[in-house]
């Protein structure tokens, strides 16, 4: 939303570890996990679904590796917080298992080093925060990890998992000025006051994140719970699916989305092996200081060893040449399929972590890394 002078204001969100969405993406990660310790060169395609009392695991999977999907999901399920039957999920719940092995048609072209299906990828970098990422999904993730954090340590013992977080901030002239609102919503439970909540979440929660990153919000700007109730979250209250949250494992909407999510896709699938690769493409440039703003373009089709699509945008911000800026590209990675597997070293199990609080800006992953 433009205001006046140059000011301008951009909204993201994240959502906390035990987010309906999220419990499917960290099951269908750590059944992809479980494979990879086992072959690293195994198909991964799992899905995941979970309802009142129910989860279904579903995809293809073909791997020399014996698995037991379902410890796997309750295992998850309960490292998550659910582990009371009478909130209607709980690690106890109902597990439906679908999974076969991966078509053929397909593995024709994987087994050829070729991509697993067509599609377009983006990665980009900035240089608004100290992980070259957007200010607002930055903030976004680090509230909805804190919020995790003073549950599961028992510093604000009453609230339930799941959880949403939001964060407004205005810029000036491109660079963030200030945090013009933050949006929690929590599920807690029922004997404690919404007031209690709110003073709770703005001390423990909003306070320690935005200083961090050198920015103080008054309480009268952070709103929790906007319906002032929400005492039971959770699939038992909304139904979660793998994948669903692309913009959240993004950028948070500040920079194009490709066709795929991430999660339970092994790394012979550009979606997510491509979207790595564009990452640590764009964050070098702007580590680098080729540009303060880079956004990397990929594009596959099913079998193709090599990208049919490879380019980048400053944004008017590039300190060399288009062309300097794409020889540096090419002389830092190569983006084959086989070429992106080995110099990120993705063929193991790195990617659990990565289904909650955001794909990127962490250092432990590799795409992470500037060369």
């Amino acid at each position: 939303m433009v205001k006046n002078n140059g000011v301008t204001t951009f909204t993201s969100e994240s959502v906390c570890a035990g987010h309906p969405d999220k419990i499917c993406d960290q099951i269908s990660d750590a059944i992809l996990d479980a494979v990879l310790t086992q072959d690293r060169f195994g198909h991964v395609a799992c899905e995941t679904l979970v309802g009142f009392n129910r989860v279904v695991i579903s995809g293809e999977i073909t791997a020399n590796a014996k698995v037991n999907y379902e410890s796997i999901a309750r295992e998850q399920i309960k490292r998550l917080g659910y582990k009371d039957p009478k909130l209607n999920f709980s690690d106890k719940s109902h597990i439906e298992n679908y999974l076969h092995e991966q078509s053929q048609e397909i593995a024709i072209g994987v087994d050829g080093k070729g991509a697993g299906d067509q599609g377009m990828m983006f990665g980009f970098a900035c240089n608004e925060t100290p992980q070259l990422m957007p200010l607002p999904i930055t903030l976004a993730h680090g509230l909805t990890r804190r919020m995790d954090y003073v549950r599961e340590e028992g510093l604000v013992d009453y609230l339930r998992p799941d959880g949403k977080s939001q964060v407004t901030v205005e810029y000036r002239n491109g660079r963030p000025l200030k945090v013009l609102q933050v949006i929690i919503a929590v599920p807690h439970k029922e004997s404690v006051l919404l007031s209690q909540v709110k003073k709770d979440i703005y001390n423990a929660v909003v306070v320690p994140v935005l200083d961090q990153f050198g920015f103080k919000l008054n309480i009268k700007d952070l709103i929790v719970n906007g319906t002032g109730v929400w005492h039971n979250g959770g699939p038992a209250a909304d139904c979660g699916v793998t994948g669903r949250k692309i913009v959240v494992d993004g950028y948070g909407g500040y920079a194009r989305v490709g066709g795929g999510a991430f999660s339970g896709k092994d790394p012979t699938k550009v979606d997510r092996s491509g979207a790595y690769a564009a990452r640590f493409l764009a964050k070098n440039i702007v580590a680098n200081k080729l540009a303060d703003k880079a956004e990397v373009r990929l594009a596959y089709f099913i079998g193709a060893k090599k990208p049919s699509m490879q380019d980048v945008e400053t944004f008017g911000t590039n300190k060399k040449s288009h062309k300097v800026i794409l020889s540096f590209m090419n002389s830092i990675l190569d983006t084959s399929v086989s070429g992106i597997l080995k110099a990120l070293d993705l063929q193991r199990p790195i990617y659990l972590p990565t289904a909650a609080y955001g794909h990127f800006g962490r250092e432990e992953f590799p795409w992470e890394k500037v060369v």
